[in-house]
């Protein structure tokens, strides 16, 4: 019996003699059916976001490992997390079989490259955290990269879209994506890809707010290094604290955006909003409150 992402779908007979707006309704049906299968997810993904929100906390590094379309999907969620969340770089690793491509070509067989894979494992260190992913579940170099990086002490987050397959049994966490056969059977660049990459942005979203990088909806552990997020920056300060100088506060922040917001709600200096930050993890709302707090004490005694 074939595996569910390698099934032929019985709307698929015929596709190639249809119109180009039947054909293109199809394809959309399908990316749409592929995201409706994360729900039965939620908890799986959830305890995936604390797994690397923990391992972040105590000082290790996330790696994202697979290939082709899945491993495209990593990059995207993995160069994303310094800018949008300020996470250090050099924390998260990109293990791409093949490497990371420059040009058009990505070859196939790299995927079954269990040497490279094990060699590029052994970098990864105990408290660390790998998030694998392969839609069928089965390829080598995910399952041989989490086989060695498991001895090393780091825990394994697996996202496969078959079920019961190698990749997912050797995790500390399985994210099993239920995604329909393809509209293109076998294609897993579409329904499985786009489910995956929609799994990697909540794990991502949700660590970055247990870290404290969001509130209210709001980034304030942004990187703003280009002037597009430096307006993002000064938007965040003046939503968080109406009628402050957001400009002012964000120079004497130093372009962090908790800093300053705490320095534009009375913070007299950026180490006193740095303590209390330092204080409550990193979360800006508990600062705020205590920051309140203490001023309110200030004016009580005064």
């Amino acid at each position: 019996m074939l595996p569910q992402t390698e099934t032929l779908r019985d709307e698929a007979r015929g596709l190639d003699t249809r119109p180009g707006p039947e054909i293109l309704a199809l394809l959309l049906h399908g990316q749409q059916s592929a995201l409706g299968a994360i729900q039965t997810c939620l908890p799986q993904i959830d305890a995936a976001a604390a797994l690397v929100a923990q391992a972040l906390q105590t000082g290790g590094d996330i790696h994202y490992a697979a290939a082709g379309s899945s491993a495209l999907m990593g990059l995207a969620d993995g160069v994303e997390l310094p800018g949008t969340f300020g996470i250090a770089p050099e924390r998260i690793h990109i293990h791409m079989a093949g490497g990371v491509p420059v040009t058009a070509a990505m070859p196939g067989h790299t995927e079954d490259d269990v040497q490279a894979a094990e060699k590029a494992a052994r970098g990864v260190k105990n408290g660390d955290v790998v998030i694998a992913l392969s839609a069928s579940g089965t390829t080598p170099y995910p399952i041989a990269f989490t086989r060695i990086a498991a001895a090393s002490g780091a825990r394994i987050v697996a996202i496969a879209n078959n079920a019961g397959t190698p990749l997912l049994t050797q995790a500390d966490c399985a994210i099993h994506l239920p995604t329909p056969p393809e509209v293109i059977a076998g294609s897993t660049r579409l329904g499985a890809a786009t489910a995956q990459k929609a799994v990697l942005n909540m794990i991502s979203t949700l660590m970055a707010m247990r870290l404290g990088h969001v509130h209210d909806g709001m980034m304030v552990n942004l990187i703003a290094d280009n002037d597009k997020l430096r307006q993002r920056a000064l938007g965040i300060v003046e939503r968080i604290v109406p009628g402050a100088a957001p400009r002012q506060a964000l120079d004497l922040a130093g372009g962090h955006v908790k800093e300053a917001v705490l320095i534009a709600a009375g913070a007299v200096t950026r180490e006193q909003a740095s303590a209390l930050l330092n204080r409550t993890g990193g979360h800006l709302r508990p600062a705020l409150a205590e920051l309140e707090k203490s001023t309110n004490q200030g004016r009580e005694n005064t």
